[in-house]
Order: C-alpha cells, then structure tokens, then sequence
C-alpha cells in the first residue's frame, strides 16, 4: 500500500495549487463557455455549504476520517481499484482538512455552468470519484478486499506477506 500514496501526494499537490491559483484570481475565468468557469469562492462549510460556519468541527471530523481511513488500509488487502479509490478519497480528505485548518475556510474555484450545483475544487472531486470507485468495488469486485491477519495458519507471523500482496 505504501507505494500507492503517491497518489494521494498528487491530490493533495495538485489541490493545494489549483486553490492558489484561485486566490490570487482578479475574476472569474471561463474554461468551457456555457459549461465550466474558474472562479474563487469561500465555503465554510461541506459539501452544498452544509454546517456553513462549523469550520473546525468539520476539519475535526475530517481528521478523524482520515484516521478512519489509514484504520481500514491498515486492516485489509485492497485490489487495484480500491487502492486507487482510498488515496483519491485520502489525497481529498487532507486537501480540503488543510484549508479547514489553516485559512479557516476551504476554497473552491470550479463552477458548472450548465446546471445549478456547488462550486468546488480539486479535493472535492478526487473524493467524489474516490467514493465512486470505492462503492463499485464493494459492490462489482468484493473480491478486491481481503481482511489481514496476524499470521499464518501454523500460528506463525507472516510479516512480509501483507507488503507482498499489497504491492
């Protein structure tokens, strides 16, 4: 698993500069004309502006997500689609917790243009695929998750076998 963290790196990276491009943005900037326009917006709350103004209530329960999370990959063997699916959803958890933290709101810049929906950012949308995936590989390839044991079937410890298999 720990080879797979890159991409949760990237997400982060990647999340983390889009969101100060946008600060520093003079005006809205359309991307797709009548479909997708870059703009900057402050959200101090979740998705739809949900608990708007519980800003460090919400990067609490981010922060226990994600230690929910490193929990789960730390107890089972992940298939491919479910490695790729925790980092994106990890990568986003740790992008959006950072500005929960340290600007006390989280940026967001896309906005759809087409139909009316919230604005969000590069965080947003890594999480959203990631918990696509993550339900299609719970619910197409529940082969993809194998819980870990201690050890053998003789009883003995079988360290190495989880990084083997983890790849």
């Amino acid at each position: 698993m720990k080879k797979w963290f890159w991409l949760a790196a990237a997400v982060v990276i990647a999340d983390q500069l889009v969101k100060g491009l946008s600060i520093g943005l003079a005006g809205d900037v359309t991307l797709i004309p009548g479909v997708l326009r870059f703009t900057y917006e402050e959200n101090t709350g979740m998705a739809f502006s949900m608990l708007s103004g519980h800003t460090w209530l919400l990067g609490v329960v981010s922060a226990a997500a994600i230690v929910l999370g490193w929990w789960v990959l730390r107890a089972f063997r992940l298939g491919p689609v479910s490695r790729i699916a925790a980092m994106l959803m990890l990568g986003g958890a740790v992008g959006n917790m950072i500005d929960r933290f340290l600007r006390g709101y989280v940026v967001d810049m896309f906005e759809v243009l087409f139909v009316r929906f919230a604005v969000f950012n590069v965080a947003d949308a890594a999480l959203t695929v990631g918990a696509g995936l993550m339900a299609a590989s719970l619910l197409l390839c529940p082969g993809e998750w194998t819980e870990k044991h201690g050890g053998t079937k003789d009883g003995k410890s079988d360290a190495g076998a989880a990084d083997r298999i983890d790849g």
